[in-house]
């Protein structure tokens, strides 16, 4: 896939994905009004959404230029994503979408985005299990079998992975 198109192609699906579920779903939810909390909390919610959207940023740029392709299922990557986060944890888009919402929830006060971020956790899993895992390893074996191997699915490893 050329640069250009992956980039527009990852453009749109970070709209489309983390932009409605990590986004619209929560204003949807809440309207962004706060409740009662207390500032230390709101402080680190604050702190979860300043580091999670860029780094969502961040990792949605690297699909395009390290894999030459986008994050969506109807275009992915041409090789396989081992480089930067991807080197401690295999799912590290998953969990910076998390990271946002979660963040919104502490910022706001509001604990029934929590509740929200634990079934879109869940859905995470599940897709990963039944269609992620077994399309990547349909698509590039045995690379992505001693990736599987070395790489946490959803707890960093400390020490970044050299393939």
């Amino acid at each position: 896939m050329k640069p250009r198109r992956a980039a527009l192609g990852s453009a749109l699906f970070f709209a489309l994905a983390p932009g409605v579920v990590a986004g619209l779903v929560p204003w949807w939810l809440t309207r962004w009004r706060m409740s009662p909390a207390p500032v230390a909390v709101r402080i680190a919610g604050a702190a979860l959404v300043l580091v999670a959207v860029p780094s969502l940023v961040k990792l949605f740029v690297r699909f395009v230029r390290d894999g030459l392709g986008t994050p969506a299922p109807v275009a992915p990557t041409e090789r396989l994503v081992t480089t930067g986060a991807y080197r401690h944890v295999r799912n590290p888009m998953y969990l910076a979408v998390l990271s946002a919402i979660v963040g919104q929830a502490l910022v706001l006060g509001r604990p029934g985005l929590l509740t929200y971020a634990g079934g879109v956790a869940a859905m995470f899993v599940i897709w990963v299990r039944l269609y992620e895992e077994p399309v990547l390893r349909q698509q590039f074996g045995a690379e992505y079998e001693a990736y599987l191997r070395a790489v946490p699915a959803w707890w960093p490893r400390l020490r970044p992975w050299r393939g």
